[in-house]
């Protein structure tokens, strides 16, 4: 039973694939909350994940998008514009690697695999923000937020190209969310969560370790998906209007600690 936080708000999920992806539990915990969404993904993974399902169980329209065509964006952002009147929040849970998914070492990338990287997990963030800003779009106070990983300022050495996106996204999050606080107070910020158990994780090398190491090291252990996605709708409510240009690290104390017993 949720608390209303998000009652009358209207927003954008981007990424849920399957009942294991964060942006599921995300727009499930939306839904719970009040809020009327719109789901998107690329239209490869509309064919893939069984989000037709989760749009039938909420109610929620599904609009394809692949994040690295401008025309899909700006298609995506002007309907939900129109349908709504104006967005309050946007998750981006979007991420993938060709050299990682390929098991390209890291010392032998393949560039424009890294490219593509770059552009799917990380300036499509700043598409985003770029579109909604012309097309003024988001309403005031609006809350956008990026999931990322800690990788981003540590070495993980299965994680490969997909260090510098999130490292990218993190500052695209910094920067835009200046002009667009200036702007029209709207809120950007990025979630470093734990690794967690998802269908893209999987495809990283090593990943069962990187959450067995963690949920071991953080003091209350690994954050899950549905822990993620309560604290996102905590974010995307009118409870944190003056948290922006933050990287917000929920992984259970993970991210402050050195060594344990």
């Amino acid at each position: 039973m949720g608390y209303g936080l998000l009652k009358g708000k209207k927003g954008i999920i981007f990424g849920a694939l399957d009942n294991r992806s964060i942006a599921w539990k995300v727009a499930e915990k939306c839904a719970e909350e009040g809020a009327e969404i719109i789901l998107t993904n690329a239209p490869v993974a509309l064919r893939m994940g069984g989000i037709k399902e989760l749009g039938e169980k909420l109610n929620a329209e599904i609009i394809p998008a692949d994040v690295t065509v401008m025309e899909d964006i700006e298609n995506l952002v002007s309907t939900a514009k129109s349908k709504f009147g104006g967005i309050d929040f946007v998750l981006h849970s979007v991420g993938m690697s060709p050299n990682v998914r390929k098991g390209r070492d890291y010392t032998n990338l393949n560039y424009e695999f890294y490219h593509k990287t770059l552009d799917i997990s990380a300036m499509s963030l700043h598409r985003l923000l770029q579109t909604c800003y012309k097309l003024d779009a988001l309403n005031e106070y609006a809350s956008v937020i990026a999931l990322t990983y800690i990788a981003a300022q540590r070495t993980y050495t299965g994680y490969g190209d997909m260090a510098e996106a999130k490292a990218m996204l993190e500052s695209i999050a910094r920067s835009f969310g200046h002009h667009y606080g200036k702007h029209k107070n709207v809120r950007v910020n990025t979630i470093s969560q734990s690794p967690t158990v998802t269908t893209a994780g999987s495809g990283v090398e090593g990943f069962e370790d990187f959450i067995s190491n963690a949920d071991k090291l953080s003091p209350l252990g690994n954050a899950t998906a549905e822990e993620c996605a309560n604290y996102c709708v905590s974010m995307f409510s009118d409870l944190t209007r003056k948290v922006t240009m933050q990287n917000l690290f929920h992984d259970g104390g993970y991210s402050s600690m050195g060594a344990a017993e």
